[in-house]
């Protein structure tokens, strides 16, 4: 008799197919995991749990910054700058009434309403020199420093340089508290760093960052010969804040606080400084010459990147492509050619046009550099000696210099065919009025041509410099505006 089969409970067949996925489910893990390896989830809305190895790089960040912050703010002063740029009600008046009616016409005889910005400055001698932007005190009449103590000063330009937006200014006092120089060179992307200024009119304001970038060109700078290398930074700035310092951990300086990238005016977490190895070659060339000695390469360039690497067949994707050479300049004398890539100067790696730009002015003209190219793959290095915007290698004699500097105006001689036009011998013009002796003690305006300085007849600029070499003291020049050539007009200042 055959034996029947017993059918198996409901509960029996549940629990058999529970231990059977029990038992899968141990041997997939252990066949594809045997050696301990943790599997990452993806997606998760929780934030991962910091490792330890994280948890002792996070022990290198400064705990504060008092003691940098305690010994800049000292050396960091406020600048008040007031300039007497519009008459009340009338606005400008054209120059033919000017000449008719005096330059109060149509303002009512009405005092001009000054305008008053503000900025700040570093103290980089305990004599009174002050580095800041030339924004800072461009236009200005008068210039007022307050220093860290709350004593104040007037302050005397001794030069500007439009070409790095800096400026060199100087109060009457001794022993004051500088801040010393790094070497921008050496600044880290990712360092931190603190920004020193007077933001909003907020005296002595300190802010905290890091070195975001090096070498930034940002086309701010509305001139042709300018040098844009900034030091890029995530230290708040704000208006109030240009020219005032960056420093380093040690309380170095290490750039000058001139711009940010704002769609609003105010900072929007990103601030640009001057490195300080520029700063330091424009203060030293405005404190001997009283003008910066600008070194030219003489070439016309572009940052090579991959599209250029491309379409001129060349091996390296990074350097400065030379497109073109001026006919006078130092790359071609020196023997360097179209299609050159440079990669360094002095030794010293160059990426990108900014990064040239800062190299090169460091220098003065004569200096001799060496310049490493890529030539159709081979690499070389060329003594080069650098040449100014004349295409020689000398530098403009202080003595002329000082002396139309302190005029705070830019001159340019009259052409003979103009002259004639005019019916003068010849003449100098005044091209543009800035802060100095002219805008300080006259009314001259921008577009009068000098043609005498005392007895003396004044054909070209060089005929002004050596008039005014002359003078002592109190200073008669005699000239005509253009728009009423037969009117002469005089204007006469201390030149002290």
């Amino acid at each position: 008799m055959k034996k029947m089969k017993k059918s198996l409970s409901p509960f029996a067949l549940v629990m058999a197919a529970g231990i059977f996925g029990s038992a899968l489910t141990l041997g997939v893990n252990q066949y594809f995991f045997k050696n301990d390896q943790k599997v990452t989830i993806e997606h998760t809305q929780s934030l991962p749990t910091l490792n330890s190895r994280f948890d002792t790089q996070i022990s290198s960040t400064p705990s504060d910054f008092t003691t940098a912050a305690e010994q800049v703010m000292p050396g960091v002063v406020h600048i008040k700058s007031t300039s007497l740029d519009g008459r009340g009600g009338g606005g400008q008046v054209p120059d033919i009434f000017r000449d008719f009616f005096g330059d109060d016409f149509g303002g009512r005889g009405r005092s001009p309403q000054p305008s008053v910005g503000s900025g700040s400055g570093v103290i980089i001698s305990q004599d009174g020199y002050i580095v800041t932007n030339n924004h800072v005190i461009d236009k200005a009449d008068d210039i007022e420093v307050s220093l860290f103590d709350n004593r104040n000063y007037k302050a005397e330009v001794i030069g500007t340089d439009p070409t790095t937006d800096l400026a060199l200014i100087k109060i009457e006092a001794e022993g004051l508290e500088k801040v010393s120089f790094a070497n921008s060179d050496e600044v880290r992307v990712g360092e931190w760093v603190l920004a020193i200024g007077n933001p909003f009119n907020l005296t002595s304001t300190v802010t905290a960052g890091i070195v975001s970038a090096k070498g930034r060109n940002i086309n701010i700078l509305r001139n042709r010969s300018a040098i844009e290398s900034f030091i890029q930074t995530d230290a708040a700035v704000n208006p109030g804040n240009s020219g005032g310092a960056l420093v380093n951990l040690d309380g170095d300086l290490i750039g000058i606080n001139t711009a940010i990238a704002s769609r609003t005016g105010s900072y929007s977490g990103y601030s640009f400084a001057v490195p300080t190895n520029i700063v330091r070659k424009v203060m030293e060339d405005l404190m001997q010459y009283g003008v910066v000695q600008r070194a030219f390469l003489g070439v016309l360039i572009r940052n090579v990147d991959g599209q250029l690497a491309k379409e001129k067949d060349l091996d390296l994707t990074n350097g400065i492509y030379i497109d073109s050479l001026t006919s006078n300049g130092a790359a071609a004398e020196a023997g360097l050619k179209i299609g050159d890539v440079i990669t360094a100067v002095d030794g010293k790696a160059v990426s990108s046009s900014p990064e040239l730009q800062a190299a090169i002015g460091t220098h003065r003209p004569g200096d001799k550099v060496e310049v490493t190219v890529n030539r159709g793959g081979a690499e070389r290095t060329i003594n080069v000696v650098l040449r100014n915007g004349d295409g020689n290698t000398g530098s403009v004699e202080k003595k002329e210099i000082k002396t139309l500097a302190k005029l705070g105006a830019e001159f340019e001689d009259i052409s003979e065919n103009r002259a004639a036009s005019l019916n003068i011998e010849g003449g100098v013009k005044v091209k543009s009025l800035g802060v100095g002796t002219l805008k300080r003690l006259t009314d001259i305006r921008s577009g009068f041509i000098i043609t005498k300085v005392g007895e003396e007849r004044i054909e070209n600029t060089d005929d002004l410099t050596a008039a005014l070499e002359d003078q002592a003291g109190v200073v008669t020049i005699e000239g005509i505006y253009e728009s009423y050539p037969s009117r002469r007009r005089y204007y006469t200042f201390d030149l002290k």
